[in-house]
């Protein structure tokens, strides 16, 4: 999923979207305003976007812009499993992943067994892709597998439709783009990383992602292979972890490469309506 946000002086606001696509990787981070688990932002002007070359232009990430926000409280992390099975426990809910019975796993992480049963199969277009029969939050890779040493590891399998249900249940909401990205900017300025320019500086891995031949050899040079704790690298600056890598994040807004953000002003939200939902921050991929 990814990490909750609420306004700092208000009562949060959450609205359900029946279009929202199905997506099965990414988390968000999310939970109850003042919660201790929260950070409080000041809010503010910040530079959003990037013109950057090196980046992915169809992203529609430029031009730069102004944007003001009003202070926010967000998560520190992503949603742990552990805090997911809380929400699961407490309210019975069923992911979208369960009732359709099946999603996506990363084909190196899939058990041979499972493909010569039929019970993993192969995506058209989508090549390091399988879609796994029985693979859900509780169950990653399919059956066979849990997260039993997986509590503190960020909840996977969970659609923009479940992360807004979570969300309703913790008195939050998912934050905006625009919040993301100052949040996760951490105060620096025009920055690649949420740490400076540098990947790793001195030599010091700063997230989870991959090293070696993707998709096929991880050599997990960072200490991971797959998804790491939600606390495992340092926070930014405003003491946030995990904002790159490790697991993709939602936000609130619908995507569009071509919302350009002309008069971002204060508080912006995306485009009022798309077919994708935004992701944000990257993954251990």
């Amino acid at each position: 999923m990814a990490s909750c946000c609420t306004p700092a002086n208000d009562t949060p606001k959450i609205g359900h979207s029946d279009e929202a696509p199905y997506s099965p990787a990414p988390l968000t981070r999310f939970s109850t305003s003042g919660n201790k688990d929260m950070i409080l932002l000041d809010g503010g002007a910040f530079l959003m976007g990037a013109d950057d070359a090196v980046g992915f232009t169809e992203d529609g990430e430029g031009p730069v812009r102004e944007v003001t926000l009003s202070p926010f409280y967000i998560d520190k992390s992503a949603v742990s499993n552990a805090r997911f099975q809380q929400f699961v426990t407490a309210t019975g809910y069923r992911t979208e992943a369960e009732r359709f019975g099946w999603s996506y796993v990363f084909k190196n992480y899939v058990p041979k067994i499972l493909v010569k049963r039929g019970r993993a199969r192969r995506v058209p277009g989508l090549d390091w892709w399988l879609g796994v029969e029985g693979a859900n939050w509780n169950h990653p890779e399919g059956p066979g597998s849990d997260i039993r040493n997986r509590n503190e590891h960020p909840v996977v399998h969970i659609s923009w439709t479940d992360a807004t249900a979570f969300c309703e249940w913790a008195r939050a909401r998912l934050p905006t783009e625009a919040e993301w990205e100052y949040a996760a900017r951490g105060g620096l300025v025009q920055k690649r990383y949420a740490w400076g320019d540098d990947l790793t500086p001195n030599g010091k891995h700063m997230c989870n992602i991959w090293q070696g031949r993707f998709p096929d050899y991880d050599s997990a040079e960072d200490g991971f292979a797959g998804t790491s704790p939600v606390t495992a690298f340092p926070s930014n600056e405003y003491g946030l972890y995990g904002v790159a890598g490790n697991v993709w994040e939602w936000c609130a807004d619908w995507f569009s490469p071509r919302h350009r953000w002309r008069s971002a002003g204060s508080d912006p939200a995306g485009p009022a309506a798309g077919a994708a939902r935004v992701m944000r921050g990257g993954s251990h991929l």
